[in-house]
C-alpha cells in the first residue's frame, strides 16, 4: 500500500514540472531576450515551440503508453524532458534554446498522458483513486499558480537558466521514485501494431491547428499561411475520424465518445480551459500593465488562489461521492464565474486586498471541480483505455487553453482598439478590453455549468474493486 503513494509522489512531481514549464517562462522572457539578443519573433518561439510539439504529440503519447507500457513511456518521457531542460538551461543562443524547448515538448507529450493512466492502474479502490486524482489536480493547479512567482524570483535574483535547470534534480529524483514504485501497466487488448495512418493524421491535424492559433495574430487571420494551416487541420481532422471509424486497431476508439459522461467531461474541460487559460494570461498583464504590480508581486497575487485549490481538491472527491459529481463540478464552476465577476468589477486602481475575494472564490471553485470532473471522465471508459483517455483530457485542455488565449485576446484587442480610437488612455483602453474578455469567459463558464450538470449525472455504477487476478492490464515489474 505504501508503494502506491510513492507512485503518486512520482507522477505528482512529473506533473508539477510539466505544468510549471507551461508558464514559468513568460516572466523571464525580457531577461532571455536581452541575454540572447533575440528578436520578438524568436522570443515568441521560445514559448510556442514547446506548446506546438506538446499539443501535437499528446494523443500519440497516450496510444504508445497503452501499447508499450505506461511506466516505460513515463520514464522515457521523463528522461527526454530532463535532458532537454539541461540543454535549455545551458543554452547560449536563441537557436539552441528553441531546439531544447522543442525536445522538452516531446518529452512532456510522452510523459503527461501516462500520469493519470498510472494513477488509474495503481489505485483500484475507488475512494483511494478519487483521493489520488484530487491530489494530482491540486499539484497541477499549484504549478500553474506558482509559475509566475517562481519565474519572477529566479530571473530577477539568480539567472533565467535556472527556470530550466531546476528540472534536472527534480527529474532525477522522480526517475528514481518511478523505477522503485511504479508498476508497469498497459492495454492487454492492444497489439504492437500501431495505427500509422491515424497516428500521422492526428499529428498533422493537431500541428496545423496549433500552428495556426499561435501564429494567427502576427501573420494575420486571413493570410494564406494561416488559412492554409486551418484548412489542413480540418482536412486531416476529418481524415482522422474516417480512418479511426474503419480501423481494426484504432488509435482513438471513437466508441469512447458514446459515453455521455466522457463526452461531457471533455466538453466541460474544454469550455473551462478555453475561458480560464485565456483570462489567466491576461490577468497577469492587467496586474502589471494597468495596476502597476511588479512581476513578483503579480505572481504573489496568485498564491492565495493556489492555496485554495490545494485545500479544496482533496475534499472534492468525498463531496462528489455524497452529493454527486454533477452537483460538485457545477458548483465549482459557479464559484469560478462569481470570482471572475468580482474581477470584472475591478478598475484601474486596485489594491492587493481587493483582489483576494475573486482569487479565493476562483481557487475554491477550481479545487472543487477539477478532480471530480477528471475522475468521472476516466471512470466512464474501460480501464485499459486509461492512457488514451488521459491523453484526450490533457489534449482538450491544452488546445482549448491555447484557443482561449487566442480568441479572448482577439476580443480584448478589438475592444481595446475601439477605446484607443476614441482617445481613451492606454491603461483604461486595456481595462475595457479586459472586461470584455472577462464577459466572454463568464459566459463560457456558465455554459460549462449546464454541460456538467446534464452529462455527469449519468455516472455508471462503480464496479467492485478488482483483485490482481482480475486485472491482467497491470503487469508488475517489482
Amino acid at each position: 500500500m505504501r508503494r502506491r503513494w510513492w507512485t503518486l509522489v512520482a507522477v505528482g512531481l512529473a506533473t508539477f514540472m510539466t505544468y510549471l514549464d507551461n508558464n514559468v517562462t513568460n516572466v523571464a522572457l525580457p531577461t532571455i531576450q536581452r541575454d540572447l539578443h533575440l528578436s520578438v519573433a524568436g522570443l515568441e518561439w521560445v514559448v510556442s515551440s514547446y506548446i506546438l510539439v506538446f499539443a501535437s504529440l499528446l494523443l500519440v503519447g497516450g496510444r504508445l503508453a497503452d501499447v508499450f507500457g505506461r511506466r516505460r513511456l513515463f520514464v522515457a518521457g521523463l528522461t527526454v524532458f530532463t535532458l532537454a531542460s539541461l540543454g535549455a538551461g545551458l543554452a547560449g543562443s536563441g537557436a539552441v534554446l528553441i531546439a531544447a524547448r522543442l525536445v522538452q515538448g516531446l518529452g512532456a507529450a510522452l510523459m503527461v498522458p501516462t500520469t493519470l493512466a498510472i494513477i488509474v492502474a495503481t489505485f483500484d479502490d475507488r475512494r483511494e483513486r478519487t483521493q489520488a486524482i484530487g491530489i494530482w489536480a491540486a499539484i497541477g493547479a499549484l504549478a500553474l499558480a506558482f509559475g509566475p512567482l517562481i519565474g519572477g524570483l529566479i530571473s530577477q535574483h539568480v539567472h533565467w537558466g535556472w527556470i530550466f535547470l531546476i528540472n534536472v534534480p527534480v527529474g532525477a529524483v522522480t526517475m528514481a521514485l518511478a523505477l522503485f514504485a511504479v508498476a508497469e501497466s498497459r492495454d492487454p487488448s492492444a497489439t504492437r501494431r500501431l495505427d500509422l495512418p491515424g497516428l500521422a493524421a492526428s499529428v498533422v491535424a493537431l500541428f496545423s491547428l496549433t500552428y495556426g492559433l499561435i501564429e494567427g495574430h502576427d501573420k494575420g487571420w486571413t493570410s494564406g499561411t494561416i488559412l492554409g494551416a486551418f484548412t489542413l487541420a480540418a482536412v486531416t481532422g476529418a481524415a482522422f475520424v474516417f480512418i479511426e471509424s474503419r480501423s481494426r486497431q484504432p488509435m482513438v476508439p471513437l466508441s469512447m465518445f458514446r459515453s455521455r459522461v466522457f463526452s461531457g467531461g471533455i466538453g466541460t474541460t474544454m469550455v473551462w480551459a478555453f475561458g480560464i487559460f485565456g483570462i489567466y494570461f491576461f490577468t497577469s498583464l492587467y496586474l502589471q500593465d494597468v495596476v502597476g504590480f511588479s512581476p513578483t508581486k503579480a505572481g504573489l497575487a496568485f498564491v492565495p488562489m493556489a492555496l485554495c485549490v490545494a485545500a479544496f481538491s482533496p475534499i472534492s472527491g468525498p463531496l462528489a461521492a455524497r452529493f454527486g459529481a454533477h452537483r460538485i463540478v457545477a458548483s465549482g464552476l459557479v464559484l469560478n464565474a462569481i470570482g471572475l465577476y468580482l474581477f470584472w468589477r475591478l478598475g484601474q486602481h486596485t489594491s492587493f486586498a481587493s483582489l483576494m475575494p475573486g482569487f479565493i472564490l476562483f481557487g475554491a471553485g477550481s479545487g472543487l471541480m477539477n478532480a471530480p470532473l477528471t475522475n468521472a471522465a476516466l471512470g466512464a471508459v474501460p480501464q485499459q483505455r486509461a492512457g488514451m483517455a488521459s491523453a484526450l483530457l490533457n489534449n482538450s485542455r491544452e488546445l482549448a487553453g491555447l484557443l482561449g488565449i487566442t480568441v479572448i485576446g482577439a476580443v480584448l484587442r478589438s475592444r481595446q482598439g475601439v477605446a484607443l480610437s476614441h482617445g481613451v488612455p492606454a491603461p483604461s483602453a486595456y481595462l475595457d478590453g479586459y472586461h470584455a474578455g472577462l464577459a466572454v469567459t463568464i459566459a463560457l463558464i456558465l455554459a460549462g455549468v449546464v454541460i456538467s450538470y446534464l452529462t455527469l449525472r449519468h455516472l455508471p455504477t462503480p464496479a467492485p474493486a478488482a483483485t490482481a487476478e482480475d486485472r491482467p492490464e497491470l503487469v508488475s515489474t517489482q
